[in-house]
């Protein structure tokens, strides 16, 4: 043992009939390989634990006795602790189903994170029933000498024969998960789109309408307007409208067989109105006459 409990001298026979026993007071890692155990489901999963134990600290001197009658080495404590440890997690685990293993409280956090809460949850349960020792309560510090420091689950995976065949469920799984958020990506795209066309529709209507009326009131008022103007001279107006109507039609290209009693032919006869007074007009120089 590591430091001395009892001062003072001590009889001691000499070897071999009197021998010492040296015990490691540190903590010590129990850290056995992963075991398959069945699901209550029957899936087979991999758990891997491990235990931090130590000769218990207090009473040190009966803890080292106890732990000397009771294990009497390292060795036969770690093997005491992997019976006691494998049927803990064997039948903690076999309550348990697949999903409760594999649960997902918080979809945001990552898988890593999920499962770090259910190994914790689990990792509590089998330390409780690591210290407590046995079904009768009697603590494993009394019965054994040690105490446990620490018992954790590292992780809980697939069977490497199974892990191929679980990975492509779980990317089927995930793509239908997929599919149907796509799925429903689209039909809101749709719904929003359909909307927005809508919408489209309704504005451009709208401002046809808005510009037809504002054109119609436009020319409505440029009407007025050349009424009005009209109104105030009708006959410089239609003195206008016949030289317009002069300079469309006589072109060198223009035919036009009229009566002599056209009025369009009248401003040629009788001048422009207020020029002259009818019979007045003199004809051009170079200007002929019928017979």
């Amino acid at each position: 043992y590591d430091r001395p409990t009892d001062r003072g001298l001590h009889f001691k026979w000499p070897w071999p009939v009197g021998t010492a026993r040296r015990f490691d007071a540190r903590v010590q890692l129990f850290d056995p390989p992963g075991r398959e155990i069945f699901t209550r489901d029957k899936k087979n999963v991999t758990v891997e634990t491990f235990v931090c134990w130590r000769i218990g600290q207090e009473g040190t001197s009966q803890s080292v006795v106890t732990f000397f009658r009771s294990l009497g080495s390292h060795e036969a404590a770690a093997a005491r602790l992997e019976s006691r440890l494998r049927s803990i997690v064997a039948t903690r685990v076999g309550q348990l189903e697949l999903s409760n293993l594999l649960r997902v409280d918080d979809p945001e956090a990552g898988p890593a994170a999920n499962q770090a809460g259910v190994l914790e949850d689990l990792s509590r349960e089998i330390r409780e029933q690591l210290q407590q020792g046995r079904a009768d309560g009697e603590p494993l510090l009394e019965r054994l000498g040690i105490e446990i420091v620490d018992a954790r689950v590292k992780r809980i995976n697939f069977p490497l024969g199974n892990q191929q065949a679980v990975f492509e469920r779980m990317k089927s799984e995930r793509q239908k998960i997929a599919d149907r958020y796509r799925s429903a990506g689209l039909a809101a795209s749709t719904v929003i789109r359909s909307h927005a066309d809508r919408q489209h529709a309704e504005l451009l209507a709208k401002a046809d309408g808005d510009a037809e009326r504002i054109r119609g009131e436009a020319e409505a008022e440029a009407t007025s307007i050349l009424n009005q103007a009209h109104a105030a001279d009708p006959e410089f107006y239609r003195t206008m409208r016949t030289l317009d109507a002069y300079r469309t039609i006589l072109n060198d290209k223009t035919t036009l067989v009229l009566s002599a009693s056209s009025s369009l032919l009248k401003m040629l006869s009788e001048g422009v109105p207020g020029d002259a007074k009818p019979g007045e007009l003199k004809p051009a120089a170079n200007a002929t006459t019928a017979p």
